[in-house]
């Protein structure tokens, strides 16, 4: 990084990442002592967690405190809520990775100007990799430029994807999704960290990527990599608006629209707008992408799925096991 001049909020996020970063890796030295929550069925929060989080808040909100931010565990409750400006930020993504000392999470950081991304940073605290971006300036890990890989046949190509875990999830639709995609690449990868995933596929690792549930804070910065190095990114009918609808598909420009023919059909945009179409109850309660916030698409589509009850939070220890 130190032959390139960065744009000042990115340099102020990088700060950030990094300072999150250092709690992380100082945390991993002793995971068993961390005390864990859960947020419903697999989907966990540590004191790591919200310590990074907050690292990151008063980092941004010290350069700009008439920013907004919009960040996994706290949401909204920091920064100006009506500002042009918004990081979205989630401080560990991968947490699951994290407590099981599986070495494959990353903090990731943007910031949206009128709800279009300008800036973002994904850290790799463990392999000290630095992935960052601007608008109109390229993509980069740490000093090398990134480009998307080259190559135009789904059937050659390397697809990362997340798996559904949270209780209401549809996984026999997933199934059959992730089935369609498996039989018509090379290989499927799943890691377990979108975030670092999109990256990989902004540096050539992969050539494609798709994945169902994931929340703006696991895909914002990760999206900008990949748009500024030569990829293409959208929902699974092709769109541009896969920050908010929970659903996205990334790749090499051929790729990418090799895995939109197979992913259409399984697009909660398609099957939310034929609902509205036919009305009922369903089409009252589900607006389409051109009639709704953000705000208001996150909190629809960060409900509990399938009706199911939201699961409150409830505390679980990890405790220190003697020897």
């Amino acid at each position: 990084m130190s032959q390139q001049t960065l744009h000042p909020m990115l340099n102020i996020a990088v700060k950030a990442a990094r300072t999150a970063g250092s709690i992380i890796n100082r945390a991993a030295l002793d995971i068993e002592v961390l005390k864990v929550g859960s947020k419903g069925a697999n989907d966990f929060v540590t004191e790591v967690d919200q310590a990074a989080e907050r690292a990151i808040i008063d980092t941004l909100l010290q350069a700009y405190p008439d920013h907004g931010i919009l960040a996994e565990e706290s949401g909204r409750e920091h920064g100006s809520p009506d500002s042009e400006y918004t990081w979205i930020i989630d401080p560990l993504d991968g947490t699951t990775n994290f407590i099981h000392g599986f070495p494959f999470y990353a903090v990731s950081i943007a910031l949206a100007h009128r709800g279009a991304l300008q800036q973002a940073v994904v850290y790799d605290p463990t392999r000290n990799d630095l992935f960052h971006a601007s608008k109109g300036r390229g993509a980069y890990l740490n000093d090398r430029r990134l480009r998307v890989s080259k190559r135009t046949r789904l059937a050659d190509s390397l697809v990362g994807t997340g798996f559904p875990f949270r209780k209401g999830d549809n996984f026999k639709r997933y199934v059959k999704m992730f089935e369609e995609v498996m039989k018509s690449c090379a290989a499927v990868r799943r890691p377990g960290a979108a975030a670092l995933d999109l990256c990989y596929v902004a540096s050539g690792a992969y050539d494609g990527f798709f994945e169902m549930g994931l929340s703006p804070w696991d895909a914002a910065a990760g999206a900008l990599m990949i748009t500024e190095a030569g990829g293409l990114v959208g929902n699974f009918t092709g769109e541009s608006d896969f920050l908010y609808q929970r659903e996205i598909v990334a790749g090499t420009p051929k790729v990418y629209g090799q895995l939109v023919k197979i992913l259409a059909p399984y697009s909660r945009v398609i099957r939310e707008e034929g609902e509205a179409a036919a009305g009922g109850s369903s089409g009252a309660a589900t607006a389409t992408a051109a009639s709704e916030t953000p705000e208001a698409a996150l909190a629809r589509a960060t409900a509990a799925p399938d009706g199911a009850a939201p699961v409150k939070r409830t505390p679980i220890r990890i405790r220190r096991q003697d020897a």
